[in-house]
């Protein structure tokens, strides 16, 4: 069988899930004798932090995905098509995003992949993703919430970790007088960082060797303001360009830099190291379209995680894997930018404070519960992620030419 193009329409990053989620569909395929993957929308190799092992593997990708800009270059803010099938990355719209230079690619077929935080589907977006051979959602709840709106080709297929970066091993012991508890996400309110910060400041309060480590800074300062609007809190101080000031927003609700520190914007290869040093992990989002990558590393790392038991979560939680927050208050009507959250959950402070203080105090159970998350998560690998992809690519293209059929590198772009 000859190589088939596929080509990935959304980033390929080192630091945020969208990306890290791309990489690893091209690292996973990159050697595949079945697939030939290809970047649709521009590369910014600065943006890719991996070792020089893997950098050469992806090497051949990102030349042909610039080759393949190259040529569409000619169709600049209009639309293109290739005999191959696409792949897009879809919120609850589904409308297809541009590709590199503005323009609009049709796939020979179109497949999506989404993640979405709202249980309201427009009847246009439905109409959008029933016109798909196959929608592939990033978690059972995404699935169910497509079925309920009547569409029948959903298949659900859940991101992954890669075992040989994210998995259980000796610390080197940094901060070691510390009791360090993990918290990570772009900072926004679905994901609930004014609920850690307000639990980690009563924690903090009764364990002053206790810090809350975090990698909150997000690429997308626009989606910051609205962590304000539970008044939980002391507000989030933000500069002129709205980017938030995470140690004043630390030290006006009583947490001075002995009691945090935000890590700035880590590299996903670079986070392994870091989440092993971790006594505890808290994740009280309120919402999640797929399975939180970043709760998914910290449990293959085997640190004892805290889970919000709503959305994407319920993917992750099995008997005494983690530390579920099971009450979850119902959310309802605008939250954060989103303008129906039913099924969100709102977790309580006080649940997140016990659960702190019972792997504080508990420490050998603690242990065990991060021993079988990191068993749960070393079913959910990128190679597991990556065949079942190919799968759905496979089986929904078979009469497309394959990659020798092309009369160009990365197929034939026609208006």
């Amino acid at each position: 069988m000859s190589q088939r193009s596929v080509y990935i329409n959304w980033g390929v990053s080192s630091f945020f899930g969208w990306g890290v989620y791309g990489l690893n569909l091209v690292l996973n395929w990159a050697l595949d004798p079945d697939l030939d993957p290809i970047g649709a929308r521009t590369i910014a190799t600065a943006d890719i932090s991996v070792d020089a092992l893997r950098g050469r593997v992806l090497g051949p990708f990102i030349q042909r995905s610039k080759a393949f800009h190259k040529q569409l270059e000619q169709f600049r803010d209009g639309q293109a098509s290739v005999q191959a099938p696409v792949i897009h990355g879809f919120d609850e719209g589904f409308n297809l995003g541009p590709v590199a230079h503005g323009v609009t690619l049709q796939g020979a077929p179109n497949l999506g992949a989404t993640f979405f935080e709202t249980t309201q589907l427009a009847p246009d977006a439905v109409a959008r993703a029933a016109a798909f051979p196959a929608i592939v959602a990033g978690s059972s709840w995404n699935a169910h919430i497509l079925r309920a709106h009547g569409l029948q080709n959903v298949h659900t297929i859940l991101q992954g970790i890669d075992p040989t970066l994210f998995h259980i091993a000796p610390r080197q012991g940094l901060l070691a007088d510390r009791f360090l508890v993990f918290s990570g996400g772009k900072l926004e309110r679905r994901k609930g960082q004014d609920i850690v910060l307000a639990a980690f400041k009563i924690f903090a309060e009764r364990h002053p060797e206790a810090m809350l480590v975090t990698v909150w800074k997000n690429a997308w300062p626009q989606l910051n303001s609205a962590i304000n609007d539970s008044g939980l809190t002391e507000p989030v101080p933000f500069d002129a360009e709205g980017h938030a000031d995470l140690a004043g927003w630390a030290a006006a609700n009583g947490l001075g830099p002995a009691n945090f520190t935000d890590l700035g914007f880590v590299p996903n290869a670079q986070m392994p190291t870091i989440l092993r040093e971790m006594d505890a992990a808290v994740f009280a989002n309120r919402a999640e379209g797929g399975t939180n990558l970043v709760a998914m590393e910290c449990m293959a790392c085997g640190v004892p995680t805290i889970l919000s038991r709503n959305t994407g979560h319920l993917d992750l939680i099995e008997d005494d894997n983690c530390y579920p927050l099971t009450q979850q208050g119902a959310l309802a009507g605008r939250e954060g930018g989103f303008e129906d959250v039913e099924g969100w959950g709102e977790s309580d402070i006080g649940e997140v404070v016990e659960a702190l203080e019972r792997i504080f105090t508990h420490r050998e159970e603690a242990r065990r519960r991060g021993a079988a998350g990191a068993a749960t998560l070393g079913r959910l690998t990128w190679a597991k992620t990556a065949a079942e992809m190919k799968g759905i690519v496979l089986e929904t293209s078979a009469a497309a030419p394959a990659a020798g059929d092309r009369p160009m590198d990365g197929g034939a772009a026609t208006t």
